[in-house]
Formats: C-alpha cells, structure tokens, sequence
C-alpha cells in the first residue's frame, strides 16, 4: 500500500508507506497518528521506538512520553533539543488524546525542528480537522487516518500481512481466521505471528493449520453453519450445532446467532441489487469469494423465507439472553431456531 493523498504542503500516507519511508532514512519532523484501529498506530509506533535509531543512540536520543501524565511543556523541551552523537533524535507521545492542553503543542509543531522526528499516537479518535493545529500538522508533517477494517476487508489484509513476512495463506485459512475472529487485527496479526513460528518457512498457510495452532475447526464453525443454512442442508446444519453444544467455545449463542442475523440481512439485499455478482458484493459490503453463497441461499429461501429468518433470529436472540425464555439450554434452542428456519 502505498500514499493515498499527498500534495507539496501535506501528506496522508498509511502505516506501511510510512515505515517503508523510514527504511530509506526519509523523514518528516512530525507523524500525526490518528483513528479507531490501534494496529495500524502501534506498528508505526513499534518501529519508530526500536528501530529509527541504533542501540547505542537511544540512551540520549530517544523519548518516551505519555499523554496521561505528560505536561505540554514537558513534550515541547523535549522536541526542541537538539541530539546528541546521533543526526536525529525521537521524541514518541502515546495517548496524546489524553492530554491535557494538548492543543499547546501548535507552538512547536508550527516551527518543528528537521533534526527531532515527533511522532503522536491519538487513538480512538482524530483531532478537529477545523482546528489550527490540524491544518499545521497537514502543513508540517505526516498524517495516518487510522480506519477499522469492514469485515469483508479483513481476508484480503490477512493475505497481505502474511505476504509482507514473506510467507502466503491460502484464501479459504484466510477467511476462516477472519470469520472466526472478525476485525480485530492486533488478535489476528498475534495468532499468524503464533502460527507461523511452528510452520516450515515455505509451507502456505492452510485450513488445517488454522484448525491445529488457532483451535479453529475447519468443519464445525460459524461460517460452516452460513453455508449450511444457505443450502438447507439440515444434516450438516445439525451436526454443527450438537459440535457447538458440546464445545460452547467454538460457537457460544451469542457469536452465532448475530452473526447468522448478519447473513441473512446479506441475503435479503441480494433482491434488491441490479447487476451481477460484483455489483451484488460491493452493495451487500462482502469478498466477492461468498457472492456464489449468497445467492444460493437467496434462491433458496426468496424474500419471504429470508425475511422471515431474520425475524425468527431476533426472536431468539431475545429467548438467549433470558427474555421471553424458559430456561431452554443454549443447544437446544439453536436446534429449535435451526429447525424453523429450515422447515416452518
């Protein structure tokens, strides 16, 4: 991935373009990190703390400061000295969205000195893009817009994390990790990490993989119980259900359930769609991979069936947090919403 914006006074650039950047030792005195995904802002973070400067130059030359209990004196002095035995120092802020008088810091970032490279992790958030600070950041330095991954995202940007540590997954490993965990890349990126350490350096990373270092079973998981609802295939539906009922980890109530809701508001806005299968995965937000199950699935059950599996899925979803419920076992109220979905 590469810059998305750029022009002479500012520029927008992602985490890999950035680091790569530093790779070839060019820098900008400021790298404004902002957004809701920490991955992205802490891998930018991780280099600059351990890897812009060798060894033997940290001890001079590189700072550390925490938003929380940092004054913005505190931050400033330290920008503007100058370094020692080394061309640059790094002066890093992490959660610079709890600062107090953070907006103080214009006085320094409006005339930043070229030999102090200041990189600012704000998480979960962004800064008012209306206020001066935002437009001399844009002017002197270096912004990422931190986004969360849509879920339909997540199977593409595994495969190119695996390919960025020089090794390959395979699309269906992909899409069960992320299927199974969702988008939560800092948990994604730590299983691969995990998994690969045990795997030969050119062995692909496949479902059976996945289903022996993460503990996820190729056969008996949500997105298996998806297809096979889709397909109407009660027996395998079944199967699926009595293995999660003996190993409620592998598909708790309340990860199934909404999920299957998800799938199913999917399938309803296949109807609605004009086009064919890539204009049907771009309006329903899913990997053009699924686009063939979804619509089986939504000539299998028509706007009526769908519609009417979305109302039984809410219904349930009440009956498993306690409402409107008896007391059923999780299991067994999976097989009775399984069985009216399917038959009713």
């Amino acid at each position: 991935m590469a810059i998305v914006k750029e022009t002479n006074s500012f520029a927008f650039m992602d985490y890999q373009a950035i680091i790569k950047d530093w790779k070839q030792k060019k820098f900008r005195p400021l790298y404004w990190l902002e957004g809701d995904e920490d991955f992205f802002i802490d891998q930018v973070v991780d280099y600059a703390e351990h890897h812009l400067l060798a060894e033997e130059e940290k001890g001079f030359n590189l700072t550390v400061l925490y938003g929380k209990d940092a004054e913005w004196s505190s931050v400033i002095n330290a920008c503007r000295r100058y370094p020692m035995f080394a061309d640059y120092q790094v002066v890093v802020l992490k959660e610079a969205q709890s600062m107090r008088d953070l907006l103080k810091l214009e006085a320094y970032i409006e005339q930043p000195l070229s030999s102090t490279i200041f990189v600012v992790a704000y998480k979960q958030g962004k800064i008012d893009g209306r206020s001066k600070m935002a437009k001399l950041i844009k002017e002197k330095g270096v912004v990422l817009a931190s986004k969360k991954l849509y879920d339909n995202q997540v199977p593409a940007w595994i495969e190119a994390y695996v390919s960025t540590l020089g090794r390959a997954i395979s699309q269906k490993a992909s899409i069960l990790l992320s299927d199974h965990i969702g988008n939560d890349l800092s948990r994604i990126a730590n299983e691969l990490d995990k998994l690969l350490v045990n795997l030969p350096a050119d062995k692909k990373i496949d479902e059976n993989d996945i289903e022996k270092y993460v503990g996820i079973s190729k056969e008996y998981n949500v997105f298996e119980l998806q297809n096979a609802v889709g397909s109407k295939d009660m027996a395998k539906v079944m199967r699926i259900i009595q293995y999660f009922a003996a190993n409620p980890k592998a598909g708790p109530i309340q990860m199934t359930i909404p999920a299957l809701y998800n799938y199913f508001a999917k399938v309803n806005m296949v109807f609605g769609v004009k086009g064919g299968e890539k204009e049907i995965a771009g309006t329903i937000g899913v990997h053009p991979f699924f686009v063939k199950d979804y619509l089986k699935a939504a000539n299998q059950y028509g706007p009526r069936g769908a519609e009417k599996a979305i109302l039984l899925l809410h219904e349930y979803n009440l009956r498993s947090i306690g409402i409107n419920d008896s007391g059923v076992e999780d299991g067994e109220l999976m097989k009775e919403l399984m069985f009216r979905i399917l038959h009713d």
